[in-house]
Protein backbone atom coordinates (compact mmCIF):
# COMPACT_ATOMS: atom_id res chain seq x y z
CA UNK A 1 0.00 0.00 0.00
CA UNK A 2 1.40 3.39 -1.02
CA UNK A 3 1.44 6.24 1.50
CA UNK A 4 0.08 9.66 0.56
CA UNK A 5 3.51 10.96 -0.50
CA UNK A 6 4.60 7.86 -2.40
CA UNK A 7 4.15 7.19 -6.10
CA UNK A 8 4.31 3.86 -7.95
CA UNK A 9 7.62 3.06 -9.62
CA UNK A 10 7.73 3.07 -13.41
CA UNK A 11 7.70 -0.57 -14.58
CA UNK A 12 9.95 -2.23 -17.14
CA UNK A 13 7.29 -2.31 -19.88
CA UNK A 14 7.43 1.49 -20.11
CA UNK A 15 11.11 1.65 -21.05
CA UNK A 16 11.74 3.42 -24.36
CA UNK A 17 14.67 3.18 -26.76
CA UNK A 18 16.65 6.39 -27.28
CA UNK A 19 18.32 5.75 -30.65
CA UNK A 20 17.68 8.59 -33.08
CA UNK A 21 17.57 7.71 -36.79
CA UNK A 22 18.21 9.82 -39.89
CA UNK A 23 14.43 10.18 -40.29
CA UNK A 24 14.24 11.65 -36.80
CA UNK A 25 16.71 14.39 -37.66
CA UNK A 26 15.01 15.06 -41.02
CA UNK A 27 11.67 15.64 -39.26
CA UNK A 28 13.39 17.89 -36.73
CA UNK A 29 15.09 19.93 -39.49
CA UNK A 30 11.83 20.26 -41.42
CA UNK A 31 9.92 21.48 -38.37
CA UNK A 32 12.54 24.15 -37.73
CA UNK A 33 12.73 25.18 -41.39
CA UNK A 34 8.97 25.70 -41.66
CA UNK A 35 8.66 27.15 -38.13
CA UNK A 36 6.11 24.57 -36.99
CA UNK A 37 5.17 23.17 -33.59
CA UNK A 38 4.38 19.55 -32.78
CA UNK A 39 2.37 18.13 -29.91
CA UNK A 40 5.18 15.55 -29.66
CA UNK A 41 7.46 18.23 -28.21
CA UNK A 42 4.97 20.44 -26.40
CA UNK A 43 3.32 17.55 -24.52
CA UNK A 44 6.60 15.67 -23.84
CA UNK A 45 5.28 12.62 -25.67
CA UNK A 46 7.33 9.47 -24.88
CA UNK A 47 6.96 8.20 -28.46
CA UNK A 48 8.50 11.14 -30.32
CA UNK A 49 11.77 9.33 -31.09
CA UNK A 50 9.89 6.33 -32.50
CA UNK A 51 7.36 8.37 -34.48
CA UNK A 52 9.86 10.87 -35.87
CA UNK A 53 12.07 7.92 -36.76
CA UNK A 54 9.17 6.62 -38.87
CA UNK A 55 8.93 10.03 -40.56
CA UNK A 56 5.68 11.04 -38.85
CA UNK A 57 4.72 13.86 -36.50
CA UNK A 58 1.53 15.40 -35.15
CA UNK A 59 1.52 19.07 -36.16
CA UNK A 60 0.20 21.55 -33.60
CA UNK A 61 -1.30 24.70 -35.10
CA UNK A 62 -2.59 27.97 -33.61
CA UNK A 63 0.49 28.60 -31.49
CA UNK A 64 1.85 26.89 -28.39
CA UNK A 65 -0.17 28.65 -25.66
CA UNK A 66 -3.36 26.93 -24.52
CA UNK A 67 -6.23 28.90 -22.98
CA UNK A 68 -7.16 25.94 -20.77
CA UNK A 69 -5.24 24.32 -17.95
CA UNK A 70 -5.72 20.55 -17.70
CA UNK A 71 -4.07 18.66 -14.87
CA UNK A 72 -2.47 16.08 -17.16
CA UNK A 73 -0.99 18.42 -19.78
CA UNK A 74 2.37 20.21 -19.84
CA UNK A 75 1.58 22.64 -22.69
CA UNK A 76 2.05 26.30 -21.72
CA UNK A 77 -1.18 28.02 -20.59
CA UNK A 78 -2.44 31.60 -20.79
CA UNK A 79 -5.64 33.60 -21.07
CA UNK A 80 -4.79 34.62 -24.63
CA UNK A 81 -2.87 32.69 -27.28
CA UNK A 82 -0.47 33.96 -29.93
CA UNK A 83 -1.86 35.88 -32.94
CA UNK A 84 -3.10 33.52 -35.63
CA UNK A 85 -0.45 33.16 -38.34
CA UNK A 86 -2.10 33.38 -41.79
CA UNK A 87 0.97 31.77 -43.40
CA UNK A 88 0.85 28.68 -41.19
CA UNK A 89 -1.39 26.61 -43.53
CA UNK A 90 1.05 27.17 -46.41
CA UNK A 91 4.07 26.27 -44.27
CA UNK A 92 2.33 23.19 -42.94
CA UNK A 93 1.52 22.00 -46.46
CA UNK A 94 5.13 22.63 -47.46
CA UNK A 95 6.43 20.51 -44.60
CA UNK A 96 4.01 17.70 -45.46
CA UNK A 97 5.19 17.74 -49.07
CA UNK A 98 8.87 17.80 -48.11
CA UNK A 99 8.46 14.85 -45.74
CA UNK A 100 6.40 12.93 -48.30
CA UNK A 101 3.70 12.10 -45.77
CA UNK A 102 0.75 9.97 -46.80
CA UNK A 103 -1.07 10.43 -43.49
CA UNK A 104 -1.11 13.77 -41.68
CA UNK A 105 -2.29 14.48 -38.14
CA UNK A 106 -3.12 18.08 -37.20
CA UNK A 107 -4.05 19.20 -33.70
CA UNK A 108 -4.06 22.46 -31.76
CA UNK A 109 -4.09 24.05 -28.37
CA UNK A 110 -7.46 25.26 -27.09
CA UNK A 111 -8.15 28.79 -28.30
CA UNK A 112 -11.18 29.95 -26.35
CA UNK A 113 -9.98 33.51 -27.00
CA UNK A 114 -10.90 33.24 -30.70
CA UNK A 115 -14.52 33.73 -31.88
CA UNK A 116 -14.65 30.35 -33.62
CA UNK A 117 -12.11 28.63 -31.37
CA UNK A 118 -9.72 28.44 -34.33
CA UNK A 119 -11.98 26.25 -36.47
CA UNK A 120 -11.54 28.42 -39.56
CA UNK A 121 -7.76 28.16 -39.29
CA UNK A 122 -8.07 24.39 -38.89
CA UNK A 123 -10.09 24.30 -42.11
CA UNK A 124 -7.50 26.44 -43.91
CA UNK A 125 -4.75 24.00 -42.85
CA UNK A 126 -6.74 20.96 -44.00
CA UNK A 127 -7.48 22.57 -47.35
CA UNK A 128 -3.85 23.64 -47.85
CA UNK A 129 -2.52 20.14 -47.17
CA UNK A 130 -5.09 18.46 -49.41
CA UNK A 131 -4.36 20.94 -52.22
CA UNK A 132 -0.63 20.26 -52.26
CA UNK A 133 -0.45 16.54 -51.39
CA UNK A 134 -2.60 13.48 -51.98
CA UNK A 135 -2.82 12.16 -48.44
CA UNK A 136 -5.20 11.29 -45.65
CA UNK A 137 -5.76 13.99 -43.03
CA UNK A 138 -6.69 13.39 -39.40
CA UNK A 139 -7.51 16.29 -37.12
CA UNK A 140 -7.60 16.21 -33.34
CA UNK A 141 -9.86 19.08 -32.38
CA UNK A 142 -10.83 20.89 -29.16
CA UNK A 143 -14.51 21.13 -28.23
CA UNK A 144 -14.87 24.71 -29.60
CA UNK A 145 -17.07 25.34 -26.52
CA UNK A 146 -19.74 23.30 -28.28
CA UNK A 147 -20.12 25.86 -31.08
CA UNK A 148 -22.06 24.21 -33.90
CA UNK A 149 -20.82 26.61 -36.60
CA UNK A 150 -17.21 25.80 -35.71
CA UNK A 151 -17.89 22.09 -36.15
CA UNK A 152 -19.46 22.78 -39.53
CA UNK A 153 -16.25 24.53 -40.64
CA UNK A 154 -14.24 21.44 -39.70
CA UNK A 155 -16.59 18.98 -41.38
CA UNK A 156 -16.93 21.02 -44.59
CA UNK A 157 -13.13 20.96 -45.05
CA UNK A 158 -13.50 17.15 -45.38
CA UNK A 159 -10.82 15.65 -43.15
CA UNK A 160 -10.73 11.86 -43.27
CA UNK A 161 -10.73 11.42 -39.48
CA UNK A 162 -11.94 13.81 -36.77
CA UNK A 163 -10.65 13.05 -33.30
CA UNK A 164 -11.72 14.61 -30.02
CA UNK A 165 -10.55 13.15 -26.72
CA UNK A 166 -12.71 12.55 -23.66
CA UNK A 167 -9.34 11.91 -21.92
CA UNK A 168 -10.66 10.13 -18.81
CA UNK A 169 -13.72 8.47 -17.27
CA UNK A 170 -16.78 10.48 -16.28
CA UNK A 171 -16.00 10.59 -12.52
CA UNK A 172 -12.50 12.04 -12.98
CA UNK A 173 -13.32 14.75 -15.53
CA UNK A 174 -13.27 17.59 -13.00
CA UNK A 175 -9.88 16.52 -11.65
CA UNK A 176 -8.11 15.70 -14.91
CA UNK A 177 -9.52 18.27 -17.36
CA UNK A 178 -10.01 22.03 -17.25
CA UNK A 179 -13.31 23.03 -15.66
CA UNK A 180 -14.53 24.39 -19.03
CA UNK A 181 -14.40 20.91 -20.54
CA UNK A 182 -17.11 18.33 -19.93
CA UNK A 183 -17.68 14.67 -20.61
CA UNK A 184 -21.13 15.28 -22.04
CA UNK A 185 -19.98 18.06 -24.35
CA UNK A 186 -17.14 15.93 -25.70
CA UNK A 187 -19.54 13.09 -26.48
CA UNK A 188 -21.88 15.57 -28.14
CA UNK A 189 -19.05 16.94 -30.32
CA UNK A 190 -18.17 13.45 -31.53
CA UNK A 191 -21.79 12.57 -32.22
CA UNK A 192 -22.39 15.82 -34.06
CA UNK A 193 -19.44 15.28 -36.41
CA UNK A 194 -20.88 11.91 -37.36
CA UNK A 195 -24.34 13.42 -37.84
CA UNK A 196 -22.98 16.15 -40.12
CA UNK A 197 -21.03 13.72 -42.33
CA UNK A 198 -21.26 9.98 -41.84
CA UNK A 199 -18.31 9.41 -44.19
CA UNK A 200 -15.90 10.99 -41.69
CA UNK A 201 -14.43 8.56 -39.18
CA UNK A 202 -14.51 9.72 -35.57
CA UNK A 203 -11.91 8.96 -32.94
CA UNK A 204 -11.35 9.46 -29.22
CA UNK A 205 -8.78 8.60 -26.57
CA UNK A 206 -8.68 7.52 -22.93
CA UNK A 207 -5.82 7.77 -20.45
CA UNK A 208 -5.72 5.21 -17.66
CA UNK A 209 -3.72 5.04 -14.44
CA UNK A 210 -5.44 8.06 -12.92
CA UNK A 211 -7.51 6.13 -10.38
CA UNK A 212 -10.32 4.85 -12.59
CA UNK A 213 -11.83 1.38 -12.28
CA UNK A 214 -12.15 -1.20 -15.06
CA UNK A 215 -15.91 -0.74 -14.91
CA UNK A 216 -15.57 3.00 -15.47
CA UNK A 217 -13.32 2.44 -18.49
CA UNK A 218 -15.86 0.06 -20.00
CA UNK A 219 -18.64 2.57 -19.31
CA UNK A 220 -16.70 5.23 -21.22
CA UNK A 221 -16.16 2.86 -24.12
CA UNK A 222 -19.89 2.14 -24.23
CA UNK A 223 -20.65 5.88 -24.17
CA UNK A 224 -18.31 6.46 -27.10
CA UNK A 225 -19.92 3.69 -29.13
CA UNK A 226 -23.38 5.06 -28.36
CA UNK A 227 -22.18 8.24 -30.09
CA UNK A 228 -20.93 6.15 -33.05
CA UNK A 229 -17.22 6.72 -32.48
CA UNK A 230 -15.25 4.49 -34.87
CA UNK A 231 -11.71 4.49 -33.45
CA UNK A 232 -10.46 4.52 -29.86
CA UNK A 233 -6.99 4.62 -28.32
CA UNK A 234 -6.24 3.69 -24.71
CA UNK A 235 -2.89 4.46 -23.09
CA UNK A 236 -1.09 4.88 -19.79
CA UNK A 237 -1.07 8.36 -18.26
CA UNK A 238 2.52 9.47 -17.63
CA UNK A 239 3.21 12.55 -15.51
CA UNK A 240 5.00 14.96 -17.89
CA UNK A 241 6.28 17.37 -15.18
CA UNK A 242 6.17 17.63 -11.38
CA UNK A 243 3.45 20.26 -11.73
CA UNK A 244 1.04 17.79 -13.31
CA UNK A 245 -1.17 15.14 -11.75
CA UNK A 246 0.73 12.15 -10.30
CA UNK A 247 0.31 8.64 -11.67
CA UNK A 248 -1.98 6.62 -9.42
CA UNK A 249 -1.28 3.25 -11.04
CA UNK A 250 0.81 1.75 -13.83
CA UNK A 251 -1.69 -0.44 -15.64
CA UNK A 252 -0.35 -3.84 -16.64
CA UNK A 253 -0.15 -4.86 -20.34
CA UNK A 254 -2.69 -7.66 -19.85
CA UNK A 255 -5.27 -5.12 -18.67
CA UNK A 256 -4.72 -3.10 -21.85
CA UNK A 257 -5.31 -6.30 -23.81
CA UNK A 258 -8.55 -6.81 -21.88
CA UNK A 259 -9.66 -3.28 -22.80
CA UNK A 260 -8.81 -3.95 -26.45
CA UNK A 261 -10.87 -7.12 -26.56
CA UNK A 262 -13.84 -5.44 -24.86
CA UNK A 263 -13.64 -2.39 -27.14
CA UNK A 264 -13.63 -4.57 -30.25
CA UNK A 265 -16.58 -6.50 -28.82
CA UNK A 266 -18.46 -3.20 -28.51
CA UNK A 267 -17.97 -2.61 -32.23
CA UNK A 268 -15.11 -0.11 -32.60
CA UNK A 269 -13.62 -0.46 -36.05
CA UNK A 270 -10.06 0.10 -34.84
CA UNK A 271 -8.66 -0.14 -31.30
CA UNK A 272 -5.12 0.71 -30.17
CA UNK A 273 -4.60 -0.17 -26.51
CA UNK A 274 -1.27 -0.37 -24.73
CA UNK A 275 0.95 1.34 -22.13
CA UNK A 276 2.65 3.67 -24.64
CA UNK A 277 -0.34 4.32 -26.89
CA UNK A 278 -1.30 7.97 -27.37
CA UNK A 279 -4.16 9.52 -29.34
CA UNK A 280 -2.00 9.89 -32.46
CA UNK A 281 0.25 6.87 -31.87
CA UNK A 282 0.67 4.82 -35.07
CA UNK A 283 -2.10 6.88 -36.68
CA UNK A 284 -0.28 6.45 -39.96
CA UNK A 285 -1.07 2.73 -39.88
CA UNK A 286 -4.41 3.76 -41.39
CA UNK A 287 -2.64 4.72 -44.61
CA UNK A 288 -2.36 1.03 -45.44
CA UNK A 289 -5.18 0.16 -47.78
CA UNK A 290 -5.95 -3.07 -45.93
CA UNK A 291 -6.42 -1.14 -42.68
CA UNK A 292 -8.36 1.72 -44.25
CA UNK A 293 -10.83 -0.64 -45.91
CA UNK A 294 -11.58 -2.21 -42.54
CA UNK A 295 -13.22 1.02 -41.32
Amino acid sequence: MLTQNEHPRKPSWLKIGLTRSNNYFEVARTLRRFKLHTVCEEAHCPNSIECWGMGTATFMILGSTCTRSCGFCSVRCGRVGEPVDPDEPKRLAGAVKRLGLKYVVITSVDRDDLPDGGAGHFADCINAVKAIKDCLVEVLIPDFQGNHESLIKIVESKPDVVGHNIETVRRLQGVVRDRRASYERSLKVLGEVKRLNRKIYTKSSLMVGLGESDGEVLESLRDLREHEVDIVTIGQYLQPTRRNLPVVEYVRPEVFEYYRVEAERLGFKLVLSGPLVRSSYHASSLQKLSDWNRL
